[in-house]
């Protein structure tokens, strides 16, 4: 059955559009948001009081939803940073230094260790652990300090990121802002993130290997040189046995919790919570072990810089995530009862009348996906129009009958590989600085190779809608 659409339905579409056009001009959207939380509650209600309340109310919805994800990855970052600083990272990363003898057994290396660690740790994290161990390496292999850093960007903020079959905070965005079941957007989302990860690291890898054969690109001793020096002064914290074992024992328990999500069939939340609490013990017990009689006071400052990398992280996600949730069942739990009677939700009641009005395929659905992905992620995030994405999926999946879960990870996908971190220059920061290499540079060698992706991924998912 058709809803006639009121007013708020417009004043939606209005404000998908502005977001849209406010990340296309590089703005933030903050404010746009609001401005479309406040004017959609105030049609809703007639109430200005109930119409500010609403604001708060969308804000504390959103950040209720996401909170889960925001503590993992806050306790993730915070674990990271005791490996770091007891250089367990270097011991754990060790054994593979023997692997990169020359610049192709290094990029293949160091992308798939980094894609294996940001699926536990996230990549921003994973780049600390893992470049400052086998940058070097690398380079004395052979591989440029840019080649490096593709390496770390295309695998670990592309392929690890885009998917995010662990943590899984990108698919829960998304799927609760198409609302779907999470674990339908991430089994979607597999045979999509690995199509744009093949495409893009061989083709990444064959314009690599071409300018190095004429020269273009070439490892000098400069580069060696310029590398970041570690702290010399930070006294060790942890004997070699002791860093041995925690090398050897975090890897065995995220293991177990892989194995534990398998056989107890984990997925959403509850695979989340034991990622998290595996995590919260590591901390503990690196940080009791090595700082002794400081333990206490080091586990607190570590866990106060995982939070504030988490809602540094998320800050600008939880206003657009509040605009969105007001497409679906937020509606009646942020401003109250106030859709027509027959109304499923606004994105629903959008896609059933653009159904009707104009006749959509699954090849119109998939390509717009990946623009609006696209778009979404020019704000250098990734994660902070990812909602948009979703709910776009829904709109577009309802109107064509089929392929909601999927279009919601071809938009995931989409918009993270762009921004979130292999595209867009302010993005590239933590890889870039690592590696020491122009964010700029590494940002035009990424795009052809991700453009390349992109399309065949695009093609790829409109046969599988």
């Amino acid at each position: 059955m058709v809803v006639e659409l009121t007013a708020l339905h417009w004043i939606y579409v209005t404000f998908i559009v502005l977001i849209i056009g406010f990340m296309v001009m590089r703005r933030d959207t903050s404010i746009v948001c609001i401005v479309g939380i406040f004017l959609i509650a105030i049609t809703a209600t007639g109430s200005l009081s109930h119409s500010i309340s609403s604001i708060f109310n969308s804000f504390s919805y959103a950040i209720t939803e996401l909170l889960s994800t925001i503590l993992v990855i806050s306790i993730i970052v915070a674990m990271s940073n005791t490996l770091t600083v007891t250089g367990i990272n270097d011991v754990m990363i060790s054994p593979f230094r023997k692997l990169i003898r020359n610049p192709t057994l290094a990029y293949w290396t160091i992308g798939i260790l980094m894609m294996i660690i940001s699926w536990f740790f996230w990549p921003s994290p994973a780049v600390a652990l893992l470049g400052a161990v086998l940058l070097p390496v690398a380079i004395r292999a052979g591989l440029p300090a840019l080649g490096v850093a593709m390496a770390m960007n295309l695998f670990g903020h592309g392929i690890a990121l885009s998917g995010d079959f662990v943590i899984q905070a990108a698919p829960k965005l998304t799927s609760d802002a198409a609302g779907i079941p999470i674990q339908d957007v991430i089994n979607a989302s597999i045979p999509l993130v690995f199509i744009m990860g093949l495409v893009t690291t061989v083709t990444a890898f064959y314009f690599l290997k071409r300018d190095m054969k004429r020269g273009i690109l070439k490892t000098t001793t400069s580069e060696s040189a310029d590398l970041p020096a570690g702290d010399t002064d930070q006294p060790a914290l942890l004997s070699l046995a002791q860093k041995r074992f925690f090398a050897l024992l975090v890897p065995l328990l995220f293991a177990a919790d892989v194995a534990a999500m398998s056989i107890l069939d984990l997925a959403g939340g509850d695979a989340t919570a034991l990622i998290g609490g595996t995590s919260i013990l590591i901390l503990l017990l690196i940080a009791l072990t090595s700082h002794k009689s400081k333990g206490l006071e080091k586990t607190t400052q570590y866990l106060i810089e995982g939070f504030q990398f988490g809602f540094k992280v998320f800050g600008p996600v939880i206003p657009i995530a509040a605009f969105f949730y007001l497409g679906d069942a937020g509606f009646g739990k942020i401003i109250g009862d106030f859709l027509p009677k027959a109304s499923q939700g606004i994105v629903n009641d959008l896609g059933v009348s653009l159904a009707n009005i104009v006749p959509l395929s699954k090849e119109v659905g998939a390509i717009t996906l990946t623009t609006v992905g696209a778009i979404t992620g020019l704000d250098g995030s990734g994660f902070s129009g990812i909602s948009l994405a979703g709910s776009v999926a829904s709109l577009f999946a309802i109107a064509i009958g089929k392929g909601a879960a999927t279009l919601t990870a071809l938009g995931q996908i989409s918009a993270i590989w762009v921004g979130g971190g292999t595209l867009v220059p302010w993005a590239l920061i933590p890889a870039a600085a690592i590696c020491n290499v122009d964010p700029f540079e590494l940002a035009r060698r990424n795009l052809l190779p991700v453009v390349i992706g992109l399309v065949v991924t695009t093609i790829a998912a409109m046969f599988l809608i």
